[in-house]
């Protein structure tokens, strides 16, 4: 199986494929930014709470209850307490936007807004939804993560640069695997 910062970083390749002929009638070539992993988290989800049909699409909120933080550029734990608000479209895409707070091994408290979509083959997500493990190549699963912090304290980095994030979803949690886009 294919590491998933390879899959990513083959996805940017792909992304500088595609532009590379109309840069080219420019005169350059696409500038592709480093990707570098800054940590990896594990967040222990609950059951969804389903709201039902609202403006013909689906709304439902998933408790964040805890989790784990590790990787070479913070480690920690997710606090209790967050959620996240799903949006579950019409085509089937899952319009995400999570909340919820990190604390730092040191103590720091760390705000997450990380908003993205989940997609996938109707049968796949059918799996997920069941509660089965599935692998997270058959499915589309990324975010966008900004973070807060104290500007004067040890994490204030997170706040000054973009971050992407490849996760895969399981019954009772969600894998992170979050890179600075350099």
């Amino acid at each position: 199986m294919t590491d998933r910062r390879e899959f990513l970083g083959a996805g940017g390749v792909l992304a500088m494929g595609l532009a590379a002929p109309a840069l080219a009638e420019e005169g350059r070539a696409p500038r592709m930014p480093p990707l570098s992993h800054a940590f990896s988290a594990t967040v222990l989800i609950g059951a969804p709470l389903e709201l039902g049909l609202v403006d013909g699409a689906r709304k439902r909120v998933i408790p964040i209850l805890g989790g784990t933080v590790t990787g070479p550029r913070l480690t920690g734990k997710v606090l209790s307490g967050g959620a996240d608000w799903q949006t579950i479209r019409p085509d089937g895409v899952a319009d995400i936007s999570a909340r919820y707070t990190l604390q730092a091994e040191d103590g720091a408290l760390i705000s997450v807004l990380n908003p993205g979509y989940r997609r996938g083959p109707a049968a796949v997500l059918a799996r997920i939804a069941a509660g089965e493990t599935v692998d997270p190549a058959l499915y589309y699963f990324r975010t966008t993560p900004r973070f807060e912090a104290a500007s004067d304290g040890p994490h204030a980095w997170l706040t000054k640069s973009l971050f992407v994030c490849s996760a895969a979803r399981f019954a009772e949690r969600v894998e992170l695997d979050v890179f600075e886009l350099g």
